[in-house]
């Protein structure tokens, strides 16, 4: 490591380490009301009855859904947390949000959500270091079955 990197080795040791759960029910009404906001009149999403008559049998959640539906603080929000406790420095950067949708989240699932991060580098620019992480939150459904992982780039300088 480059003397006055980013990284200490408390960071480092917080690679893999999955943070505490996070629970929610999914709602019919927050699925229509997330996709009325995303401008998305798919009745997968909009329309109870046509949803019901469809192979999900209820209501699905447009991507991008998960997270939405949280009061209070995403697992993604704890993680910007233990990174600070841990040091990074506090200007913090989104640097992009990738999904992995593994099967549908609708209507009526219960959902955990952990995360951790999976990833970190660092990398000289213009205007000084900047430390990358990369934390990916893994979404599983009261069927123990992961349905969704989703990995965001935090850029902190």
């Amino acid at each position: 490591m480059a003397e006055g990197s980013l990284i200490t080795d408390r960071l480092r040791k917080l690679v893999g380490v999955p943070g505490e759960p996070t629970i929610f029910k999914v709602e019919e009404g927050t699925i229509k009301r997330y996709a009325e906001a995303i401008g998305d009149p798919n009745p997968l999403y909009n329309d109870i009855e046509y949803a019901r008559e469809s192979k999900y049998g209820r209501l699905i959640c447009p991507g991008g859904f998960p997270g939405y539906p949280i009061k209070g603080r995403l697992p993604v929000h704890k993680v910007n947390e233990t990174l600070w406790e841990a040091g990074a420095p506090l200007g913090l950067l989104d640097g992009g949000i990738e999904f992995e949708f593994l099967g549908p989240i609708g209507a009526g699932d219960v959902l955990v959500a952990t995360a951790k991060i999976i990833d970190q580098t660092e990398r000289e620019t213009k205007s000084g270091k900047m430390m990358f992480s990369v934390a990916e939150t893994t979404y599983i459904n009261q069927n123990d079955d992961v349905v969704l992982k989703r990995r965001q780039t935090h850029i902190n300088h």
